[in-house]
């Protein structure tokens, strides 16, 4: 079973290197840079299901600290809709639609969902343009999405995968705490560390659920 794996950054890159017949690709941040990479991969070689894999911050009252980890039980973007005097309206309300999914949720594939929930955490994950640096808007983004966990990318290659007709999920490792930037816990490399120790997991788990066969 050959696998893509997307990640933002060449250290989330490394912390996954080296499992068998994972292909990793470097986007770059970003939900462009995500789905424009994703894309290019897919196109260019044939894989069986593709993973958005990372680091992420923790949204308040999701339960997750740093060094866990979170497989997207959905990936939303949390920034598409509408502005009212009334506060912030998901996509729906301006009356189209992202793709073919309803809202601003993107569907990861229900297989790799049951696979991976079998010994990992699960969770909405929101992807985000804006990191949450106050705590006023990590606490937005925790009640307009319901994610446990913001990153930049997830539902970017989700979608893009969907859009090429390929099984995609997100999992990510929690590298710090969201909320006023001062105050924010970080812990880089236990992140990274738990990342490669998840994402190793996980491949081990879509293979042995027999996937792709």
């Amino acid at each position: 079973m050959r696998l893509l794996v997307v990640t933002a950054v060449e250290s989330e890159a490394k912390a996954v290197a080296g499992i068998p017949d994972v292909t990793v690709v470097v986007s770059g941040i970003g939900r462009t840079n995500a789905a424009c990479a994703t894309t290019e991969a897919l196109i260019t070689e044939r894989f069986d299901a593709a993973i958005s894999a990372g680091i992420a911050g923790a949204l308040p009252e999701g339960g997750l600290d740093v060094g866990d980890a979170v497989v997207a039980s959905q990936c939303v973007y949390a920034e598409e809709g509408l502005v009212t005097a009334r506060g912030f309206a998901g996509v729906e309300a301006i009356g189209f639609a992202l793709g073919d999914f309803a809202g601003n949720a993107v569907p990861v594939d229900p297989e790799l969902l049951e696979a991976l929930s079998a010994a990992l955490p699960v969770g909405p994950v929101a992807t985000v343009a804006t990191c949450s640096g106050t705590d006023e808007q990590a606490e937005a983004i925790a009640r307009r999405t319901g994610a446990v966990a913001e990153a930049m990318e997830g539902a970017a290659v989700v979608h893009a995968a969907r859009r090429r007709g390929v099984p995609a999920i997100e999992v990510r490792s929690i590298s710090n705490r969201t909320g006023d930037r001062a105050g924010q816990r970080w812990d880089l490399p236990r992140g990274l560390e738990a990342l490669g120790a998840t994402l190793a997991s996980a491949v081990d788990l879509i293979r042995s659920s027999g996937l792709g066969r």
